[in-house]
């Protein structure tokens, strides 16, 4: 999926374990399919799942980012009823593999798909008090650290001007050229910033039985636009629950649109980047656009 991945393969996961943590010499190890893009993972027994960054980069600053990681998901355990991942461990670079990497707790579920939770009135109720429970934690007067989305929308116009670019013959990019001539005058609004998970796709969604079961890749949790998460709202959701999650999260026409504009970005980008590498998030990207482009032209 990039130019600079690094192959993990189980048999160095398995010397890395046993080397570091001889605690879990005798429980199984096993590849997990790939659903991410960030990080291979590995289930470890059934109580622990381990993550290795893929894309090489400078070892110190790598570890510092999964510090935060875990600093993150600490500060979102126990704020909600739904189930987080906990940090368990820190790993060290060795037998191959060049960068720090880390140990979580296991969550059980299914990831969400295209059509499950999509028309579940159910989960939409769980995803809007998931939302609700997050901006409720205290931002400490931190606010938006100024990288990735979160901020302000123009700043993206250069990626977003990539993003059309390598979508010619794959997306009807003069129409979504329009649409995001529009979307990135959205205004500011005077909320201020609140605590987001920062990424709630499909892939860091899990469902049981048409209700919300757990939430992963919790490290990016921290302060932003209140209209972030409302991705999910494009990214899992059809039109009618989409409405129910906007009724129980009380979203004003601004907030709303913004929401929907985040969304925008996030799946112009993933389309064309995975379309060879990561076939179904780049799907994923294709369907939040569909759902964004049927909302334009029924409004």
């Amino acid at each position: 999926m990039h130019a600079n991945q690094l192959a993990v393969p189980v048999e160095t996961v398995r010397k890395l374990v046993d080397e570091q943590f001889p605690e879990w010499r005798r429980l199984p190890i096993k590849s997990l399919p790939a659903h991410g893009t960030v990080n291979a993972v590995f289930r470890i027994g059934d109580q622990l799942a381990a993550r290795f960054p893929l894309e090489l980069r400078a070892v110190e600053p790598t570890r510092r980012w999964l510090e935060a990681e875990a600093e993150a998901a600490r500060e979102l355990v126990g704020r909600t009823r739904f189930r987080t991942p906990e940090p368990v461990a820190l790993g060290e670079p060795g037998a191959g593999y060049p960068l720090s990497w880390s140990v979580q707790t296991w969550l059980p579920g299914v990831v969400a798909t295209g059509d499950d939770p999509a028309e579940s009135v159910a989960f939409a109720h769980d995803l809007a008090e998931f939302i609700n429970d997050v901006r409720a934690i205290d931002t400490r007067g931190r606010t938006f650290s100024g990288g990735g989305r979160g901020g302000d929308l123009q700043s993206h116009d250069a990626w977003m001007e990539t993003c059309f670019e390598n979508s010619e013959g794959l997306l009807d990019v003069p129409r979504l050229r329009e649409m995001w001539a529009v979307m990135r005058s959205l205004p500011r609004s005077a909320a201020e910033d609140v605590m987001s998970h920062g990424d709630l796709i499909p892939g860091n969604v899990l469902v049981s039985n048409g209700r919300l079961a757990g939430i992963l890749d919790v490290g990016g949790l921290g302060p932003a636009d209140p209209a972030l998460d409302l991705v999910s709202a494009w990214h899992l959701l059809d039109a009618g629950t989409r409405q129910v999650l906007r009724e129980d999260l009380g979203s004003n026409d601004l907030e709303w649109e913004r929401g929907k504009a985040w969304a925008f970005q996030q799946a112009m980008g993933v389309v064309w980047y995975y379309v060879e590498s990561n076939p179904a998030m780049s799907r994923m990207g294709q369907r939040t656009l569909e759902r964004i482009m049927a909302d334009e032209s029924a409004a």
